[in-house]
């Protein structure tokens, strides 16, 4: 575990901002020892908010004044050209520079891409970013699914660079050699989807370093037959908001029956422990946090609708990447690629 771990923060962002940030950064540095966090934004309402918390003079949480925010109506390509004291910018702006080893944003999602991709640059070799994040399946270990909203189009060098990308994030994550991949499709047959995805299928299928197991459909998705699913930003961001309205609605069909007559309640009360871990187990806001994977640096995406216990959960996410070092292992397997590439293009 590392000793001297920072992270920077979008304190403004989000639909509810300091309302759910400073109480997770509070719980988030009281909970990791090793954790400090550089809070950007104004000062005024994030030291009034710290105030209310009784951790205004917290050791490990620093403020960065920030003038400028963010707002989720921002047109991304303005946001990057006149937004550039903003609370968004400036976290990023200390990852460049080192102070931070990590940012995490609850704001707006388009923005965050164009900033992240203009300040921190791409990883040599890599076209594009691609947003990823764990979901829970029916085996023990979750499904890493990418891409979900960074790229609406994607062609086939694209998806086989997020295979990559994902067997790295995913490798690390469920701490196997040869995690299983597969592409999102409309069927498991060869000759389903469009071009690009069977060339996708073609170009995975010859890489070393990715373990293709073939085509997974949408009801694949939590059966855990694959630790990672490939697919493009339209598609995988419908599918992940699709699970997420699915499990909110499933607990609360299963509290509104529970609660209808006395002798449901009484089932309730026994079954209790058993309904608390199913609800551990689907609750969205444990998985918040999509890692903008391919950069020069660890940005991970909250949810802007996160609430404090889900943006803790992004933070954690943040310190776990940063111990992994993503983006320096994700940089060596692209240069692995290269070189074989290069040598069998020779040979």
């Amino acid at each position: 575990m590392l000793t001297n771990l920072t992270i920077a923060l979008d304190m403004m962002g989000g639909d509810y901002g300091p309302r759910s940030s400073i109480p997770a950064a509070v719980n988030a540095v009281n909970a990791n020892a090793n954790l400090r966090l550089i809070l950007c934004g104004n000062e005024q309402v994030i030291s009034k908010e710290l105030e209310s918390l009784d951790s205004l003079s917290h050791p490990r949480l620093t403020i960065r004044h920030c003038s400028e925010v963010v707002t989720n109506g921002c047109e991304p390509a303005l946001a990057v050209r006149s937004k550039k004291d903003s609370s968004m910018r400036v976290a990023l702006d200390l990852v460049k520079s080192g102070e931070a080893q990590a940012c995490v944003s609850a704001g707006n999602t388009g923005a965050l891409l164009f900033m992240a991709h203009y300040v921190l640059k791409m990883l040599p070799g890599v076209k594009r970013p691609a947003l990823i994040s764990a979901v829970p399946t029916e085996q023990k270990h979750p499904v890493y699914l990418l891409d979900l909203g960074a790229n609406v189009h994607c062609d086939a060098q694209t998806l086989y660079q997020f295979g990559i990308m994902g067997s790295v994030v995913a490798g690390q994550a469920l701490g196997c050699d040869n995690p299983k991949v597969s592409l999102l499709n409309i069927g498991s047959e060869d000759i389903k989807g469009h071009e690009d995805i069977k060339q996708a299928a073609q170009l995975m299928q010859q890489c070393d370093y990715i373990n293709y197991t073939g085509y997974s459909e949408g009801s694949d998705i939590f059966t855990g037959k694959s630790d990672v699913i490939v697919c493009e930003g339209f598609v995988g961001n419908v599918a992940l908001k699709t699970c997420e309205g699915i499990a909110k609605l499933i607990m609360f069909k299963l509290t509104k029956a529970l609660r209808k007559h006395f002798f449901y309640k009484c089932m309730a009360f026994m079954l209790r422990p058993v309904i608390k871990k199913l609800y551990k187990r689907v609750n969205p806001d444990q998985y918040n946090g999509a890692s903008l994977v391919g950069l020069r640096g660890i940005v991970v995406k909250s949810h802007g609708n996160a609430s404090a216990k889900a943006f803790h959960a992004a933070i954690d996410e943040a310190a776990r990447e940063v111990e992994r070092q993503l983006p320096e292992k994700i940089a060596a397997i692209f240069e692995q690629t290269h070189s074989t590439k290069k040598v069998t293009a020779d040979e």
